[in-house]
């Protein structure tokens, strides 16, 4: 996670295992309602793995972290390989002025149905602090079409900053404290999980859920 925390306090945070999260029906932030419908089938938030997978897990990440980088190659392993998840990605751009480049680019290319290949593009950039340039060269790399790519960029500028704040006030109302976060069924996992970490959480999960 990386954050204003010290190192020590990330390092006691992610000692923690996992904590139940009750979803609420609704709550509100900064005067808007969200409810968990909005959190876990909000229309304009880009999902994968199964669409119909028996269990939801919502990822909170930002191009700049390298933990939710780290995180992300277990996940999508579990994911893929369990075939019964399906996987909701709130774009959250906190740490560096280059992550909501990075997010426009990823949220932009969804109007060409290649989100996914912008994404993991840009989740393979290694490091903290990459320049928007960098972003840029990954993006295009995918080959998306670029100047379709920059015009929708323009064209959904508003809805595209709309979908950043409306993540930005869930990951508040959650209570996340940093990046990553993920919401693995009932639970809130505020911390870069390994495979075996994602496998025990999902596996508690859906023991709850059938509970």
């Amino acid at each position: 996670m990386i954050n204003a925390m010290s190192r020590t306090q990330f390092l006691r945070l992610a000692a923690l295992s996992a904590t139940v999260l009750v979803l609420p029906s609704a709550v509100f932030a900064d005067g808007d309602e969200i409810t968990r419908d909005m959190i876990l089938n909000d229309p304009e938030t880009p999902t994968g793995g199964n669409p119909n997978g028996e269990l939801t897990v919502v990822d909170f990440f930002d191009y700049n972290c390298p933990y939710c980088k780290a995180a992300a190659k277990s996940l999508e392993k579990v994911v893929k390989a369990d075939g019964n998840i399906r996987l909701v990605y709130k774009d959250w751009p906190i740490l560096h002025p280059t992550s909501i480049i990075g997010a426009r680019l990823a949220l932009a290319a969804k109007y060409q149905r290649k989100y996914l290949l912008v994404h993991h593009a840009l989740m393979e950039i290694p490091g903290y602090g990459i320049e928007q340039a960098k972003m840029i060269e990954a993006a295009r790399g995918t080959g998306i079409d670029a100047a379709r790519l920059e015009s929708d960029m323009t064209t959904h500028a508003d809805d595209i900053a709309r979908l950043v704040k409306r993540n930005l006030d869930i990951a508040e109302s959650i209570g996340f404290q940093g990046t990553p976060g993920f919401l693995v069924g009932a639970f809130k996992v505020n911390q870069a999980l390994n495979e075996q970490g994602f496998m025990r959480v999902v596996a508690d999960a859906r023991a709850r859920q059938k509970g």
